[in-house]
């Protein structure tokens, strides 16, 4: 009476945003040595490389203490006007005299939140990020505790900080993963200052500095995020650009001149937008079966898919996705609205396969005896349906 149904469903393809990340085959290469580029709406991973390493990040650090004092802008406990005293220590451990990069602020100096945002996005102040460090926390040992509790609460397994700045450190590691995932975080949560990573240059004290990501100046597209450079790290970046409405980010440390950092930035993105696209392959609220019920007030029941999947798919290979909806029938009454009745199993080349639930489409009540009865009657006179 009862039976295990399959129905295959072919595929809708039209273009949107998912979750979750699978690396995909590899077919570039790349003088990084770590390198991940990320699809920002899906989260999924178009090419790794070294992904997961703990690596010294350099400046690209400074995203965290970033992401700190943008969280604090957006509690209300910071304000853009606040005011910030600059100290000895970090005019001395971040200044011009440490032959590190600076803002070029000056002892004593008093300077608005919102101007040390912009040293230190666009000029990679050090001693931006230590007055910021020691205003917020009392001082940067403290401020580096937070950015570990940070990186724990954001699921950044591969992160550790023992400064504000990015300065070499042993125990001054993040994993391109990790940078990855903050970057996308910046860019989702705080949409209002993210237009400061795309800022060409910024003049503090009288002193104009430019920006020093090589694709703001190289694709119309790009628009973050951080460089890093140390004689250990190499040239490093963060990078994010938008073409249309799909947007990658990519991360790669390593290289071993800006030359270099700037040609395998541009490369791996150009890249990743003329390879891949997202691809609508289920739409919440879809009908994607009905099924009878049994001893049931109605008769069948629509089986919907419960949430939208986009997924990030190579060009070449989107028309070989494979969807099988899978479903018990009949169903036996009652049955209530959004009740788990079957899923969609979802296979796309090169990823995991996922389950998506199909979900009854409305409230189903039970028969009464005297309906049962007649049912009952049916069935014996006509069969199963």
């Amino acid at each position: 009476m009862f039976s295990k149904s399959k129905l295959y469903i072919s595929t809708l393809i039209v273009s949107g945003v998912v979750f979750g990340h699978i690396a995909m085959a590899q077919a570039i290469e790349t003088k990084a040595k770590n390198l991940i580029l990320m699809d920002y709406d899906t989260g999924e991973y178009l090419y790794t490389k070294d992904a997961q390493k703990m690596i010294p990040p350099a400046s690209m650090s400074k995203l965290m203490t970033v992401y700190i004092i943008f969280s604090k802008l957006k509690d209300g406990s910071l304000s853009e006007d606040d005011v910030f005293t600059v100290s000895e220590n970090a005019w001395r451990k971040g200044g011009a005299a440490s032959g590190s990069s600076t803002m070029f602020l000056n002892v004593k100096e008093k300077v608005r939140v919102g101007d040390l945002i912009q040293g230190i996005i666009i000029q990679s102040g050090n001693d931006a990020c230590i007055v910021a460090a020691e205003n917020i926390a009392g001082s940067e040992e403290d401020f580096a505790r937070m950015m570990n509790d940070t990186a724990k609460r954001l699921g950044m397994h591969n992160s550790s900080f023992a400064n504000a700045t990015g300065w070499p450190h042993p125990d001054q590691r993040m994993s391109v993963e990790d940078l990855a995932k903050l970057a996308r975080i910046i860019i989702k949560e705080f949409p209002e200052y993210y237009h400061i990573f795309s800022e060409r240059n910024f003049t503090h004290n009288n002193i104009r500095q430019g920006n020093r990501n090589p694709l703001l100046y190289s694709m119309p597209e790009a628009d973050g995020l951080k460089t890093g450079h140390t004689e250990e790290a190499g040239f490093c970046l963060t990078g994010s650009a938008k073409r249309g409405d799909r947007r990658l980010i990519s991360v790669m440390s390593g290289l071993s001149s800006n030359k270099e950092r700037s040609e395998e930035a541009e490369k791996i993105m150009n890249w990743g937008f003329r390879e891949f696209d997202n691809y609508k392959i289920l739409k919440q609220g879809q009908k994607v079966a009905e099924v009878p019920v049994w001893f049931g007030e109605e008769k069948s029941v629509d089986l919907l898919v419960n949430q939208d999947v986009l997924k990030t798919i190579k060009k070449s290979k989107a028309s070989k996705v494979r969807m099988t909806a899978v479903y018990d029938k009949p169903v036996k009454a009652p049955i209530a609205q959004g009740d788990k009745l079957g899923f969609v199993h979802v296979e796309v080349p090169g990823q995991n396969p996922i389950e998506v639930p199909l979900i009854a489409s409305q409230d189903v009540k039970k028969l009464g005896w005297f309906g049962k009865i007649m049912e009952n009657i049916k069935y014996l006179l006509f069969g199963a349906e």
